[in-house]
């Protein structure tokens, strides 16, 4: 059995305990815990997933007669789970990489979790039946392909279960000036995402751009149908500020979404940067992020 495993099965225990010592007849409380309706079994009645009946009473009727059980679930903050997006997109990641993560996300209920388009089938089948969404990335990480392959990149990962996408401008396209190339690649990737129910977040890459320019970029997105705009890929020479985010919320409006990513690793971070007007977050330190509200 793998750590993974272990720390698995070591978060499926209480249930039991609170069954057997229950008075006779006495039905369970609704609603304890994470009360998450997308991690329990049917017909359970909404405890944690660290407490779950079923795989409990496996343990028990297996010989042991004493378990323990985390709290740490029952702790964190919900609501900062599901601002971010648990990412992993290092070239290096393997396929048991891949599946951690997914697991992380739907234990601790993070917004979706992003990945490189050949992961995106692992990751729609491991994310099944949860509320976890499947992200994947377009143009990445340099946004200087065609329109043309990322939109057949695009439609490529709708095919295969993504449900956001997260595109690249052409940052040397906007620094030339050329905004009316910007604008069509963002459109097309923005018509061909929305025609599959998904959503679109327009990598800006802000350390490569001045002020002037991350506002054009901004008002593009916008008038492109984007949904989101976001900062960086985190392959660049800098990631996301407190003064990007506040850039980019005051060229979108309040109506638009913007998301932070690149660097952001302490729950400290993660606040500055909602802070600033950052509606999601983009983080590989993820479960540190959400642990931290356990504290």
């Amino acid at each position: 059995m793998t750590q993974t495993e272990l720390d698995r099965l070591v978060a499926q225990i209480g249930e039991e305990i609170l069954a057997r010592v229950a008075p006779a007849g006495a039905a369970p409380k609704k609603g304890e815990g994470l009360n998450l309706p997308d991690q329990v079994c049917p017909g359970c009645t909404q405890r944690c997933p660290q407490t779950c009946a079923s795989n409990t009473k496996q343990i028990i009727s297996a010989g042991a007669n004493r378990v323990s059980a985390s709290e740490k679930l029952t702790k964190i903050d919900p609501a900062i789970a599901a601002l971010i997006d648990h990412t992993i997109l290092k070239p290096e990641a393997t396929r048991e990489d891949v599946i951690k993560v997914c697991r992380e996300a739907r234990q601790y209920g993070f917004a979706s979790v992003c990945v490189n388009p050949y992961w995106v089938p692992l990751v729609q089948r491991e994310l099944a039946g949860s509320k976890v969404l499947v992200c994947t990335v377009v143009g990445f990480p340099l946004g200087a392909t065609s329109t043309d392959a990322k939109v057949c990149e695009t439609e490529n990962a709708l095919r295969a279960g993504a449900q956001e996408i997260d595109m690249v401008i052409n940052v040397g396209a906007l620094r030339s000036g050329d905004t009316e190339a910007v604008r069509n690649d963002i459109s097309g990737v923005v018509r061909a995402a929305h025609r599959g129910g998904a959503i679109v977040k327009v990598i800006l890459e802000t350390a490569l751009l001045d002020d002037t320019q991350k506002t054009v970029a901004c008002q593009l997105a916008k008038a492109a149908g984007a949904d989101f705009v976001k900062t960086s890929t985190g392959f660049s020479t800098a990631g996301a500020t407190a003064h990007d985010i506040a850039l980019m919320r005051a060229a979108v409006g309040p109506g638009m979404g913007v998301k932070a990513s690149g660097g952001i690793r302490t729950l400290q971070d993660l606040q500055t940067m909602t802070a600033a007007g950052a509606t999601r977050i983009g983080a590989s330190a993820s479960v540190k992020i959400v642990e931290a509200t356990a504290a």
